[in-house]
Order: C-alpha cells, then structure tokens, then sequence
C-alpha cells in the first residue's frame, strides 16, 4: 500500500465496516475524519486507562493486543467499555491483511462487549512488521479501583490459569517448522491454541468480588517479573514456591527447544491475586471453571524469595523478555 494513512475507501470498507459492537457510554466513536471519541460516565465512576503496544509477533496480533489491554483494564477492577487503536503498517501490507486485524480485534470485543471508539492507521517506512498501539478505557466504582499497592504481609499470593500461555502461543505461530522436526504436531497445534486462555477479565471480575486487596497481570518479564512488580509497588516482601507455580507441558518442551526459562517468559492469560483466603479464591475461581492455585505468601520486608525445595533464590527486577531471545 502507498505511504501515509490509509485511503477513505480502504477505512470505510476494511476497518469501519468490522466494527459492530456498541456502548451507550461511547458518545461519538469511529468514523472519517472524527479525530477523538468522546465517552460519558456516571458521576460515582472513574475512568481507568491503559495503553500497551504489541511488536513481538505480527500473527494474530489483532487479538494479542486487544487481551493485553483488556487484562491491563481488568487487573484493576474496571470494566473495559472501549478502545482507542493505533496501527503502523509497512509499505508491503495488502488490504485483506488490514481487514483481517480489525477483525481479530472485533472478535476479541464483541463478546467482552467492548467498542473501537476510534484510531488511527498508517503505511509508513518507519516499520518493518506492524505496529499495533491500543488504548484500553474503562469505568470502575471509585471505591472499588484495585492496584498493585495493595499487598500485605501475611496475605496468600494466588495465580490463575497457567504461565507463558502467550508467550508459548507465539513461538508455536512463529516458529512451527523448527518445533516440528522434534516434537509431535499435536503439541503445536495445543500449544498454537493457547489464545483461548489469554483473557483474565472473568477471574479479575471473580477476584474482584471476592475481597482481594491486590492484582497484576502477568505479561512482559514473566512471572519473575510480575512478581517482582507487584512486591515493588506494595514495598513488600516475598515468599513463592516454584513447584506451585502452574505451567504446562506444552510450555516447558518449547522452552527446552529454544533454551530460555519459561518464568522470564511473557505470560498474558495468569492474573496475580493478592487476597487474605487464597484457598477460598481458589474454590470461588473453580466455581467458574478457572484453574488457579496458591503460590506463596507475602512477607515483612523486602527479600523477595522463590524456593526450589531447598534452594532459594532472590528474584531480581524485571528483564527483558525471554521471548525476545528467539525473535528478536
């Protein structure tokens, strides 16, 4: 496609025309030549915000970035209302592809009952894959706002689902052909589906409910990292067990395959939980068919400790991303 912003016909049948979810907040959304979306909210709601990009991977990456953004909303108590999405192409992306993002995002959005309220989208030399910027809005009870400031010693540390699901569904996507010359197709095309698991809204909907004083999504840096964070902004300390860490198999052969460590690994779909009953979490989360487990404790001070039977380990503040390893 020519450089610069995408022509009106190309905006109108390819983008605008995916869009079909609708919010009542959403005052005036999408459409040629709306440069803002304006959104209206209920006096006792505040407006929560998050914007993350997504370069990691250009393959489903319409879905990728809509479930960053949408965890990153959730984790905080908020329900996502709408997205802002700013997209940089380069030259060589063909239409279908355009209309196949907006697509993936619409997907994504339509069940979560979410709106594209606006955007932006461009050719540009200035890539060489795409570039997907989103802006997540959401609308949450001022008092009912969670944060990652929340943590207390003595407190139970509780992580849904499984960790590196996305980052493992990326590198079964991008590197399929060298995993199969070791490891059965089956496995890749499991570990290729764990897009299915990538929202945290329904067990952040649940924790919220249920009194947890604390959360995070677990994304860039890992579980190492998440945790890490979550005990920085708290100004907390510790405590985890590795073997209570739930991770698939899936998970650990790829791992293997690339020689990077799966706890350093990008892990959107694992939503950390701080609360005083981890085990009655737990059974609330199992109610609704979500798998989490209790991973260890929060304690006085600042030693950040993860144990391995008799070995203990200090975790360090985030690096970068063990996926960038073998993508970048």
């Amino acid at each position: 496609m020519k450089i610069g912003k995408v022509p009106e016909s190309v905006l109108k049948r390819s983008v605008l025309k995916q869009i079909h979810t609708r919010r009542e907040e959403v005052l005036l959304g999408a459409g040629v030549g709306e440069d803002c979306a304006i959104l209206a909210l209920p006096k006792e709601d505040v407006f929560v915000v998050s914007t993350d990009p997504v370069t990691g991977t250009s393959k489903d990456i319409g879905t990728l970035a809509v479930h960053v953004t949408l965890n990153d909303l959730a984790s905080s108590g908020a329900e996502p209302v709408a997205l802002l999405v700013s997209a940089l192409l380069p030259p060589e992306t063909q239409e279908p592809e355009i209309r196949e993002m907006i697509q993936e995002m619409e997907a994504v959005c339509g069940p979560l009952h979410v709106q594209i309220a606006g955007g932006h989208t461009e050719v540009t030399t200035a890539v060489n894959r795409p570039v997907l910027t989103v802006t997540g809005i959401g609308r949450a009870r001022r008092e009912r706002v969670i944060t990652t400031k929340g943590a207390r010693a003595g407190q139970d540390v509780v992580l849904s689902k499984w960790i590196g699901l996305e980052g493992t569904a990326i590198l079964a996507k991008e590197k399929e052909k060298e995993l199969l010359t070791r490891y059965p197709s089956h496995l890749i095309r499991e570990a290729k589906a764990f897009d299915r698991y990538l929202s945290i809204v329904p067990e952040a909907a649940t924790a919220g409910k249920s009194g947890v004083t604390a959360m995070h999504d677990v994304t860039e840096g890992g579980i190492f990292g998440a945790l890490w964070e979550l005990a920085e902004s708290s100004g907390v300390g510790l405590e985890i067990d590795l073997k209570r860490i739930p991770i698939r198999q899936e998970t650990i052969e790829i791992c293997e395959f690339f020689g990077i460590n799966p706890y350093g690994l990008i892990s959107s779909g694992s939503l950390l939980m701080v609360t005083d009953d981890g085990l009655g979490l737990v059974r609330e989360l199992e109610r609704e068919k979500i798998p989490a487990a209790v991973i260890g404790k929060i304690r006085e001070g600042n030693d950040r400790v993860v144990i391995n039977e008799e070995e203990r380990r200090f975790l360090e503040p985030p690096k970068a991303d063990e996926l960038y390893q073998v993508l970048g």
